[in-house]
């Protein structure tokens, strides 16, 4: 089942709090002090992430099972770390990018 963690909305301005992530070349706001839950990701030229991350929305949903989420899904990001207990992947569904969230229990 999948819950609504967070919203990802690309920026080419600089953002207040913003922190660098150099594997990602992505500057990242913390979704956690928006009260509407909004990550800003403003990425730098040369990021490796799918254009479609770089430049579309995307909404993020914490989930139980990540692997069952993502056979036969179009994976756009293969699972990575995300953080401290966190594995996220990105997949594209009806033209979006979505982010999966398995928080290690």
């Amino acid at each position: 089942m999948r819950k609504i963690n967070h919203f990802g909305i690309p920026t080419t301005t600089p953002q207040p709090g913003e922190v660098y992530v150099e594997g990602l070349k992505v500057w990242l706001t913390n979704f956690n002090e928006s009260p509407n839950k909004i990550e800003y990701l403003r990425f730098e030229e040369g990021s490796w992430m799918p254009e479609l991350i770089q430049k579309v929305a995307h909404i993020a949903y914490e989930v139980d099972d990540l692997a069952a989420e993502l056979e036969g899904a179009k994976v756009l990001v293969e699972p990575m770390p995300g953080g401290e207990n966190l594995t996220i992947a990105f997949i594209e569904e009806e033209g979006i990018a979505l982010e999966l969230m398995q928080f290690d229990k």
